[in-house]
């Protein structure tokens, strides 16, 4: 009798027992379950939910891997002066292994920590309730690190991810009933709480929190800065990276959403395996685009000056706003959540393109922290469902007015 019979027969010889739960959790996570999900708002054909958090969490991984070379590149550039990348993105300068320690050695326990928390308190929540372990924490716990600065200290981390999930899912039901995106719960548990490890030039660069308290601590030692693209432009200073260095994701940033080109690359992935949906992200970049023109015309135009505190993100070409920020990540990994997002195929345009303006109009009105693709799509989950009953309800009288007209 091989290990998984064993296992099989473990599992009936102890049903009924309170911690059977925790044990199915790792039974299923090592072999195939012969069964599909039975409930939540994201199930629409007979799919596995254990199959389709996979598959995104795969779509996710370039990303995570890009971001622990960036983390030691950002690092080392900012500390000892190497050569900045000068051969695209396979330059020799940054796919070193040095570059690589630093971020992996960053980032490992971050990742520890959100999957360490995150599961621990769905096993809780599990055996308490007398339910299997849901596998929904699975994409969350990979989400949370690739959108937090790289100095977030762990344990503001762990406080965050409880948050999140209490708050953000268990409350509601769990998997599949949730109404806002948990990990982006998470994120603006940080960013309320914590906001001076959220934002500012220090927290996206390893080392750079550190060195500064150094310096305040009496150390003779230059500051060091790792100022966002957003910041330098939210500031009106000239931006010091160009436009390849966005595309490729060899700026400072959250340790995920730099690289534009893998998250393109993760999107289309989702999109072939039919997990992301492509109206939300299109509509979501047309929604970005549009109000990025209108902000451009405004310039243009002279309504708007150099004296103006809006001008360096208002006379930005509307097109950078895709590359710069989290506005790529968002829109790919998170708009489309198929539980807090939009259902209508109808309301998924209407979501996807809110999401996109309201994220860029937030971007560029908000000083104190100019990166607004998280608040709207918290704001666009809020109204996600109220956009499916009126698209529902359309729908519903333009079938009795064909009713009418074919009965008259």
């Amino acid at each position: 009798m091989g290990l998984k019979d064993n296992l099989h027969n473990f599992k009936v010889k102890n049903k009924g027992k309170k911690w059977l739960p925790a044990f199915s959790a790792i039974h299923t996570f090592l072999f195939l379950p012969n069964e599909v999900t039975h409930n939540g708002t994201h199930i629409k054909a007979a799919d596995d939910l254990k199959r389709t958090m996979n598959t995104v969490i795969m779509a996710m991984v370039p990303c995570l891997i890009f971001g622990m070379f960036n983390a030691g590149y950002q690092h080392h550039i900012a500390f000892d002066g190497i050569q900045a990348v000068s051969g695209g993105f396979f330059s020799p300068e940054f796919w070193t292994l040095d570059n690589f320690l630093v971020g992996f050695w960053k980032i490992l326990p971050l990742v520890i920590v959100s999957y360490g928390v995150g599961l621990g308190i769905e096993f809780i929540f599990a055996i308490i309730k007398g339910h299997e372990v849901e596998e929904g924490y699975l994409v969350t716990g990979m989400l949370v690190p690739l959108i937090v600065p790289i100095d977030i200290p762990l344990w503001m981390l762990a406080v965050a991810v409880i948050f999140g999930v209490v708050i953000g899912k268990e409350v509601f039901g769990g998997t599949g009933m949730n109404i806002l995106n948990p990990a982006l719960t998470i994120r603006a548990f940080l960013f309320f709480a914590y906001p001076t490890w959220m934002s500012g030039d220090k927290v996206w660069v390893e080392g750079a929190v550190a060195r500064d308290q150094a310096i305040a601590a009496g150390q003779n030692l230059d500051a060091v800065s790792g100022e966002t693209i957003l910041g330098s432009l939210a500031q009106g200073k000239e931006v010091a990276h160009s436009v390849a260095d966005m595309f490729f994701g060899f700026i400072p940033g959250s340790i995920g959403e730099t690289s534009t080109l893998l998250i393109i690359l993760g999107g289309l992935f989702l999109i072939f395996a039919k997990i992301g949906s492509w109206r939300i992200m299109l509509s979501s970049v047309l929604g970005a685009l549009a109000v990025g023109l209108i902000f451009n015309q405004v310039v243009d135009a002279g309504v708007i000056t150099e004296t103006s505190k809006f001008y360096g993100l208002m006379s930005t070409p509307f097109w950078h706003h895709l590359l710069i920020g989290g506005f790529a990540f968002g829109t790919v990994f998170m708009a489309t959540d198929p539980v807090t997002a939009s259902q209508t195929n109808k309301g998924k345009w209407y979501y996807g393109f809110l999401v996109g303006f309201i994220s860029i109009l937030i971007r560029v009105f908000n000083p104190a922290y100019p990166e607004g693709v998280m608040l709207a799509i918290l704001l666009m989950n809020v109204f996600a469902p109220t956009i499916d009953h009126y698209v529902v309800q359309g729908n519903v009288k333009k079938r009795k007015k064909r009713l009418k007209v074919k009965t008259a």
